[in-house]
């Protein structure tokens, strides 16, 4: 029994060593990254001729806008006639002009030269992409609107504002104002602006020139080289004038 129990007990011992050992998977060759390459390749991906500034850009301000209404006429190009109907308020709320409100006595739209830098920033750029009959509302910030100083007194310094715009049509020459039109206010008008902004603008100063007003005639090139002949004083007397004593006659 005992030799029977030893057999018993080698077989298995036997039987692992028969079993073949698998062969090891061949390894794959390391791939070598250098820090160097891998910099070389993101630099010509990010090379510009524009010297890099190290930051992150912020914003400053923008002009907000919400399409009331999408109008259905012509999309118009830049630099013509827009007549327009509007309301402005100041961010409490208070309205500080319209042309639709009867307080404010305007009877008829207001027209001005779209891009033609005679209105506040806001409105030469809030009408992009508005066709005819379209309404928006538009969100000024006070850079792009009077600046700094404001339009005292119903503006004050450093105000953003709020404009509900109608784009009623479009025209190549601009409308002559009714005789009965009461002066309109200075927003949104800043006639004679040379592209900066915070300086108020007139608040009786018109949008365009009013028509038929002649020009200041221009002082001469050049005055006359000597005076006309009847102002002139002769140098030496007349012929026949008596000749004037030496000395004073005696008593």
């Amino acid at each position: 029994m005992m030799k029977l129990a030893l057999v018993l007990l080698a077989l298995p011992f036997s039987a692992l060593a028969q079993t073949p050992t698998p062969a090891p998977a061949p390894s794959k060759p390391a791939t070598q990254h250098s820090a160097t390459s891998t910099a070389n390749k993101t630099a010509a991906k990010s090379a510009s001729p524009i010297p890099r500034v190290p930051g992150i850009p912020k914003p400053l301000y923008s002009l907000k806008y919400i399409d009331i209404k999408v109008g259905t006429g012509e999309l118009p190009p830049l630099y013509r006639f827009y007549t327009v109907n509007y309301t402005g308020y100041l961010p409490d709320g208070t309205k500080f002009d319209s042309t639709i409100d009867p307080a404010f006595k305007h009877p008829t739209p207001f027209t001005f030269p779209y891009g033609g830098h005679r209105v506040i920033t806001g409105w030469d750029t809030g009408f992009e992409g508005m066709r005819v009959g379209g309404k928006r509302r538009l969100y000024v910030p006070y850079q792009l609107g009077y600046g700094l100083a404001g339009s005292p007194p119903k503006i004050p310094a450093k105000t953003n504002l709020i404009f509900d715009v109608e784009l009623v049509s479009i025209s190549d020459k601009p409308t002559a104002p009714p005789a009965n039109a009461a002066p309109r206010p200075s927003p949104p008008v800043t006639p004679g602006r040379a592209g900066g902004m915070g300086t108020p603008p007139s608040a009786s100063a018109p949008a365009t020139p009013p028509s038929g007003s002649a020009p200041a005639a221009p002082p001469p090139a050049t005055a006359p080289a000597t005076p006309p002949a009847s102002a002139t004083t002769p140098t030496t007397p007349p012929a026949d004038a008596p000749a004037k004593p030496a000395t004073p006659p005696t008593k």
